[in-house]
């Protein structure tokens, strides 16, 4: 992602189903026969987007407007995945970046293209710290500045009512570290706690039909951060405060890698009442190593009937935002990578 702002402990970081109609893929496909998907052609499970479908899941990627143009990057995310994020297009610098003044080309375009290819989009993201524009930070008092953020949710949702599939609502709220707390951010400093249910009542109100979704990352595994995260969810589900997902970014290495206990920690969650979604998946590494990562957390969705997706971040290498740790399925030449053929049969 683009100019992201926050330390993962790996890197700082700025940042429907298509439906499957024939079956037969070995024999339609040498004849060039393959089902028709969206308007890309592909036998039934011989995608990332088509063989997660089959299993009732999703298969996504993250989509950047600006690289919409390039033939190859069209043609990989249009083939491969049938869930778009868009990667910059949502967030709250790109969609008002004047207050009261709001701007939907670039979310629109990503919006139009994945409907045209029969993809889903996740919309990301409603409110959080990082790409806000300055006069958002200018804010003086909380009851403004709990009016400027209703304003915001309701214009985007409204918006883009009955076309996102879900929003991650609020955006990594949570420190890093053994506190469990609270992050500094203009929305904690000057309303306070409430700022997250109070996005969520909003949100809710919005947009009925969407998916709630709170997304973070270092919450991976049962540590601090996600007990805090969990404690909330938690507590919003015995209030009734409207949460429908937790989203697990996923951005592993090897200082920080796939948890052992990752898969449980996704089932507690679960049992909290809420779907899981894994929203940012990147894995630096190459070779067996990162194809065994990638296939663990493949297996770990696919094992919980409430985890509804994963989402890659990003098509290529080569527009990563992490692209020195070549985190992604494909190369920067968009050639599979041996952690692409070891998702797919995962999926298969």
């Amino acid at each position: 992602m683009t100019e992201q702002s926050r330390t993962t402990g790996r890197t700082v970081r700025s940042g429907f189903r298509r439906t499957l109609v024939i079956g037969m893929a070995g024999a339609l496909a040498s004849a060039g026969l393959v089902a028709l998907t969206g308007g890309s052609a592909h036998a039934a499970g011989s995608t990332l987007g088509a063989a997660a479908a089959a299993k009732g899941k999703y298969f996504g990627t993250a989509l950047s407007n600006g690289h919409l143009g390039e033939a190859q990057y069209a043609q990989t995310a249009d083939r491969e995945f049938n869930m778009a994020t868009p990667e910059n297009e949502m967030k709250w610098d790109a969609t008002e970046p004047n207050r009261g003044q709001f701007t939907y080309g670039g979310g629109d375009a990503i919006l139009n293209h994945a409907q045209s290819h029969g993809m889903r989009t996740r919309g990301h993201t409603l409110v959080w710290h990082s790409q806000l524009p300055g006069w958002v930070n200018n804010i003086g008092t909380g009851s403004e500045l709990t009016q400027v953020m209703d304003n915001h949710i309701r214009n985007l949702m409204t918006h883009y009512k009955g076309k996102i599939y879900a929003w991650d609502v609020v955006n990594e709220a949570f420190q890093d570290g053994s506190s469990g707390a609270r992050r500094s951010s203009p929305f904690q400093n000057k309303i306070g706690n409430s700022f997250i249910e109070h996005a969520f009542q909003t949100a809710r109100s919005a947009d009925p039909a969407a998916k709630l979704c709170y997304n973070d990352y270092n919450i991976d595994g049962v540590n601090a951060k996600s007990n805090a995260v969990y404690n909330m969810v938690k507590d919003f589900k015995s209030r009734n405060i409207p949460i429908d997902c937790v989203g697990f970014q996923g951005h592993f290495n090897s200082q920080s890698p796939v948890p052992s206990d990752f898969q449980q920690n996704l089932q507690r969650f679960v049992d909290l009442g809420v779907s899981v979604q894994i929203t940012e998946l990147d894995i630096a590494g190459s070779g067996q190593a990162q194809a065994d990562n990638y296939t663990k957390v493949t297996r770990a969705c696919l094992a919980i009937s409430r985890c509804d997706g994963i989402t890659v971040w990003g098509v290529t290498d080569k527009y990563s935002w992490r692209s020195g740790d070549t985190p992604l399925l494909f190369d920067g030449n968009y050639q599979k990578k041996q952690a692409y053929n070891s998702v797919l049969a995962a999926l298969q």
